[in-house]
């Protein structure tokens, strides 16, 4: 009996082995707290939703104008009007988000990825080569933008949405680039950067295996606000001719066909609706955006 509370006596507590979150989780919840953030989220996944499910919320097409029934106001058949040429308001507004969605993501995503490879390419080794290739990013960022979109634009002779996302692409690169050039000049001086040097690493490994994957949060926030950028983009370049031809609906096409006196004034429900689009999309991103930054940010406390 004696034995048996000595044992008892001289037992080790068990320790609880508790698991901490990871950097991943930990960012996602802050930005789940954002009220902001989150409800840039909601909004900008209903805009997204409604523009896919267009044909089941409308069943008039945007391209098919009723000639017989030209700037009429809303009515039961048609909510939202019809613009000068016949075509229904409302279902180019739906299928509209298509366009300028379409154009922000993907030219963003491409801007991203070349501004990415060439100013981590450029960081990365630095010296003269880095001075060469920032000498070329100074020229682009130099050039009026709007000049080389009309260049670009009539060497291919062809206007369409793939096409504005490749001149959208090609013309913003060179600020991601700056930008990337910064943090692969920083990262370079890492630890492990240099242990994975110093094991033989070859270049492309330590850029594409080690430093990239330490830029992803940066790329993430990047391009949620190239994004909201380039919606308003696409909606300038519609609205000045420069974009997608009118016959294709985009909310800046929209507001191009209600430039005049008479529609400013007398129809706002042509050019109400795509403008409150174009706002809302620009808004919920720049939210998310900020909500990415806030919860990606290294000082936030959890």
């Amino acid at each position: 009996m004696a034995t048996q509370i000595v044992q008892h006596a001289v037992k080790k507590p068990e320790r609880k082995v508790t698991v901490g979150k990871s950097p991943t989780r930990l960012a996602f919840e802050r930005f789940f707290r954002n009220p902001l953030a989150v409800a840039g989220v909601i909004v900008l996944s209903l805009i997204i939703l409604v523009t896919i499910f267009a044909p089941f919320l409308t069943k008039f097409s945007p391209s098919t104008a009723d000639i017989m029934n030209t700037d009429s106001p809303p009515t039961a058949l048609h909510p939202l009007g019809t613009d000068a040429s016949g075509f229904d308001n409302l279902a180019r507004v739906l299928y509209g988000g298509r366009v300028d969605l379409t154009v922000a993501f993907a030219a963003a995503f491409m801007s991203m990825f070349l501004g990415t490879l060439y100013g981590g390419i450029s960081g990365f080794f630095g010296g003269w080569v880095d001075n060469i290739m920032m000498r070329f990013v100074d020229i682009m960022l130099n050039f009026p933008f709007l000049i080389l979109v009309l260049a670009l634009e009539s060497i291919f002779s062809v206007q369409g949405v793939w096409i504005l996302v490749f001149v959208v692409g090609v013309t913003a690169w060179p600020g991601p680039a700056r930008l990337m050039r910064g943090m692969f000049l920083q990262l370079r001086e890492q630890d492990y950067v240099i242990g994975a040097r110093t094991i033989g690493c070859s270049s492309w490994r330590i850029i594409f295996r080690h430093m990239l994957p330490n830029t992803l949060s940066f790329l993430i926030v990047l391009v949620s606000f190239s994004v909201a950028s380039y919606v308003g983009l696409e909606a300038a370049l519609s609205f000045l001719g420069l974009g997608v031809p009118l016959s294709v609906p985009s909310w800046g096409g929209m507001l191009n066909a209600s430039t005049g006196y008479i529609q400013l004034t007398t129809e706002p429900y042509a050019w109400g609706p795509p403008m409150a689009m174009i706002v809302l999309t620009i808004l919920s991103v720049n939210f998310i955006g900020d909500g990415l930054r806030d919860a990606f940010d290294p000082q936030s406390k959890a």
